[in-house]
Formats: structure tokens, sequence, C-alpha cells
């Protein structure tokens, strides 16, 4: 996929576009059919399909029709664009960087990519995908490497030594229960919950998530590993029984899934987040990209949706147009009861909602008590709503993989009473007669998630403080809408702070002085706003203001900073649980 910014996609230059890419396609003897043109608030995107094996030279295809559609154009431009050409092949790390300079003449341009190409191919690489097609088995490919199957039955080649058919191993080689997770809130603790139940189950699982990797509580490596790179380290894993995967917006509109299979895949939900970047400017589209992961539900696997979000139920209704085939729905909501829910039940569908302050899982008509949600730490005694449920999206994922539902009512009991269960979210301490929230609330929605659980701490006399800062990849509108959700809660202290780690393009101070503009047009007095320049120092400054009966609400990002912060309240830094003693 290419991006156009900044340059006006009429007819003629698409049909140019499209023109050249069909005859770049036919030199190359390319079968993948199918091409796309999108535009969007800020540009146009151009997308192609191509052989798995041959992504590198789809890149350089792409990139040629479209500067010679615009030469075209404008002949003028051919010598600058061709310039460009060059200068973006030599900064690539695939075969372009050792072939002739880009052209952008027609006939020299397709001899270059058939020369690309050939150097591409691995001529064994299809003959091994069909074998394991055929053989029901996922494969992953990347850069460098290719495997069939996943976690301990999962086997790995490098790309300049591949197998022939028969010499793979094929009965050694098998899949693992594996479920997708995406949303715009409650990924991680959703992924955690299924890895907490799936360990409960007696199976090994390995997850990805923003914290980093993970196998049976043990930290592989810290990060954000919540995209395509995240989930193919842990299902290459050798130890890996069970594989739980976040699947982050950023990841799917860059590389794409993984994976092509799952036995499960989860929309926690969707809000208004994220936008301005590759072509999404509304909540419709954004919705498009999370429900990505549809395609990945296998034949008899879930697709677990929240019924409570108004574009997911929209949404739902045209999966089996824009896949080809629907998969089958769990829906889960506040209320197990619901109309939409109770309907779903009644034609034989999975549903997990409260009923009577109880949590209910139904599956196949049968209906299974998970016990009260008030005695689920996670819950925060019932004050965490957006908790309760990221718990029933859970259940009906782990119900997807196998495990039955008294091993996950067992799991509910428990999970959240540690520290290290669901480090970064929702960690509640006190200090010297201050209550303190520890979250990862990055958006307005889990901003007032969070806000809602503070408040209901507060015990009439307590002040309601908070840190708040936002990274810089964000439209303006985002900036402010996330400070005006904080408004609404009306706190005593707000220190705004610089996410120093997460600029992404802007300017030192830029988003700080969105956030307190705003805070200042929303009806927070000025005296109310401080700011620091990190995410430890803005921790520091509230916790000094409070004083015995406040809450403090300390929304912190950077893993680093989480870990500081922890420090700093005389607590060790919180692992996973699982991880103690290694």
């Amino acid at each position: 996929m290419l991006e156009l910014v900044a340059e006006p996609a009429d007819a003629t230059l698409l049909a140019e576009w499209s023109a050249r890419v069909e005859r770049a396609r036919g030199y190359l003897g390319w079968d993948d059919d199918g091409s796309v043109v999108r535009p969007h608030g800020l540009g146009t995107s151009f997308a192609l399909a191509a052989p798995f094996d041959q992504l590198f030279t789809a890149t350089e295809v792409n990139e040629w029709a479209l500067c010679s559609a615009l030469a075209a154009r404008d002949p003028a431009r051919t010598g600058p664009l061709r310039e460009a050409l060059a200068e973006a092949a030599l900064s690539q790390s695939g075969p372009a960087g050792t072939a002739e300079p880009p052209e952008i003449d027609e006939a020299p341009a397709l001899a270059r990519l058939a020369q690309l190409a050939a150097r591409e191919r691995r001529e064994g690489l299809p003959g091994l995908v069909a074998a394991a097609e055929a053989r029901g088995l996922p494969w992953l490919l990347d850069d460098d490497e290719f495997s069939i199957g996943a976690g301990a039955g999962c086997r790995r080649w490098h790309l300049d030594a591949l197998p022939s058919v028969p010499e793979v191993p094929w009965g050694e080689l098998r899949d693992v229960p594996t479920a997708l997770v995406t949303g715009s809130n409650g990924k991680t603790t959703t992924v955690r919950l299924v890895a907490a139940c799936l360990r409960a189950a007696g199976l090994r699982p390995g997850y990805s998530c923003t914290d980093g990797l993970f196998v049976d509580g043990e930290w592989l490596a810290r990060g954000d590993y919540s995209g395509p790179l995240g989930a193919r380290t842990v299902l290459r894993e050798p130890r890996v029984e069970a594989a739980v995967l976040e699947t982050a917006r950023g990841g799917i509109l860059r590389r794409g899934l993984a994976l092509s299979r799952a036995g499960a895949a989860v929309v926690t939900n969707v809000s208004a987040d994220h936008f301005g970047e590759y072509g999404i400017h509304d909540l419709d589209s954004l919705a498009d990209v999370k429900l990505t992961v549809a395609a990945a539900v296998a034949a008899g696997g879930l697709l677990v949706l929240n019924a409570d979000d108004p574009t997911l139920r929209a949404k739902a209704a045209g999966l089996g147009t824009r896949f080809g085939r629907s998969p089958r729905i769990g829906w889960f909501a506040g209320d197990a009861d619901a109309p939409s829910l109770a309907a779903h039940r009644a034609s034989g569908g999975a549903t997990c909602g409260l009923r009577e302050g109880r949590m209910w899982l139904a599956l196949g008509g049968a209906e299974h008590d998970l016990g009260p949600v008030e005695r689920m730490p996670l819950s925060v005694a019932g004050r965490a709503g957006y908790n309760v449920t990221n718990l029933c999206a859970a259940a009906l994922a782990a119900h997807a993989l196998g495990i039955a539902p008294a091993v996950i009512a067992g799991v509910y009991a428990r999970f959240g009473a540690d520290v290290g269960d669901n480090p970064g979210r929702l960690m509640c301490f006190e200090r010297n007669g201050v209550r303190v929230i520890v979250d990862y609330a990055h958006n307005p929605e889990g901003l007032r998630g969070l806000l809602a659980v503070a408040e209901g701490f507060c015990s009439g006399q307590g002040r309601l403080g908070l840190i708040l800062g936002h990274a810089g990849n964000r439209e303006d509108a985002d900036i402010e809408r996330l400070a005006e959700a904080a408004a609404e809660f009306r706190p005593a202290l707000v220190v705004v702070k610089e996410l120093e780690g997460y600029l992404r393009g802007r300017e030192p101070g830029e988003v700080p002085r969105i956030l307190r503009e705003a805070l200042l047009r929303s009806g927070m007095p000025a005296e109310a706003l401080l700011q620091r320049s990190s995410e430890v120092e803005a921790a520091r400054c509230a916790l000094e203001w409070a004083r015995a009966g406040d809450v403090l609400a300390l929304p912190v990002h950077g893993l680093a900073a989480r870990e500081a912060v922890l420090e700093m309240l005389g607590l060790p830094a919180a692992r996973p649980s699982g991880e103690e003693g290694r």
C-alpha cells in the first residue's frame, strides 16, 4: 500500500496508476488479482495484491506506477521523481538495494522489476505453503524466515535454506489454540485474562501485548509488541502451548495480520482515537480496521463482539459480504438480558453478561454462572465497569479455545488480587492515606472509565488529582477530547505532562500546551493546572500535593516510567504473575 498526500488524485491519475499496475502484473506473471484506490481525508491510498514471496517487488511496482502516472501528467517532474525513487530504493532492505536504479520509462522499469522479482522469489515456498494448508497447518512468513505449525508444534527455516516438501517433519507439526484481541480499550487486560484461563487449564500460554512478550509469565522482551512481529515471535516459541495475541490498529494498517487462522478473535470496543493516520479519519473506518481480525476466525471459531458498542453492532451484519463468509459471533454486554443478547441466545448463540450482580456465560442453550461480579478482584468491587466487560469478553474467548466455564470462574475469583496479575492497569494502592490508581488510560473513553473508579473512592471530602498527557501522533481534536473528558470530573488538580518517549513528530511542549488550553476552555481554573516535563515528575508532583483522603489517578504509559512511579510508591516493579523466582 502506498499513501499519496498533499497531491490531488483525480480520475485520470487513478486510471493511469491502475493501468500501469495491471501491465506490470502481466509482465511479472502474477496471478494475484486486485488493486484498490481509497480516497480519504488527507490523501489517497493505493493498494495492490501480489504473491506472498514478491512483497518487496510489489512496493516497487506501486511506487513506479504512481510516479510514472504523475510524470505523465506533468513531464517536467520526471527527473525529480526518478531521483526520489532512487533514494527510496537505496534505503530498502529488500532486493531493490542491489538492483539497477529505478526508472520512470516503462520498458526499463519493467525489466528492472522483473530482475527484482527473480531475486526475491523463493522457488520452493509456494509448494511448502500448499502442503501446509492441505494438512490444515498454519504457516508464517517474514523478511527472513518461514515456519510451519505453531508453538510447541512449530518448525522454522531461513528463506535461504528452505526444505523440500518431503523433508519437512510433518508428523511433528501442529497448531495451538490461538486468540486475537483488538479494540480501542481493554486489549491488554483481556489478553492477560485469557492467558490466565489457559494456564489454569494446564496449558503453557504465550502472549504479546503493549508491555512485551511473555511465556507462562516469563518476560521474553519488553516494549510494545502488539503487532505482527510480536505475534510471530510468540507463535514460533517452542514452549508455547496456546497463544493470545494483542492486535493493535497500527500493526494491522502497517503490516496486516501475522496469521490467517485463529480459534477466537475479540473486538473489545471502538472509540474515537488514533484518527489521522493511514487514511483513518472516522469511527466507521476505525471499526473496519479492528474488524479485520474477523477474517482470521477459523471455521468453528468465535468472533467476540461488544453488543453495547453501536458501531460494532451495525458492522456485524456486513461481515459476510466483506469477507465472503460470516464467522460465528459471541456477544457480550453489561446486561445479560439485553434484547440483542436474549435473541442471540434464543438462536443458539453464545453470550456473556450480568444478571442480578452475577456473570452468566451462555453456550449452546445452557447458562453457566461465573460468580458474583463484586467478588471478582478485577472489577474493584463492581466499580470498574470497563473491566467487567473485559471479563465478559475474555470468558467467551477462553471458552472458544476449549476452557471449561468452571475453570474460567475459578480464575475470575482471584485474578486481579495480586498486583502482578495485570501490571499497569487499574493498580490500586494506598500511601499515607492517599488512594493511588496507576493505569494506562490513553483515550477519552479509557480516561472516563478510570476517573469513574477514582471518583467512587472519594469519600466526599477527599480531592481528586490527575496526571494527563497524550502521544503526539493524534490530531489536535483527539488531544482536546482527552482534556475535555478529564474536565468532566472536575479534579482539584491536573498535572499536565510531557510523554517524552511519545512525541511522534510533535515539538516538545506542544501536546501539553494543547491539553492545558482545552482544560481552561472546559472551565478548569488555572490554579488547578500544573505542568511537568516527564511522566515521573508529573507523578511526583501529584503525590507531593495529595493529603490523606485524596485520590490520585495516574495514567502512566512508559514502561520505565511506570516502574519508577511504583518505586516512588515504595513498591517493587510489578512483574507479570508467574515470573516470581525466575
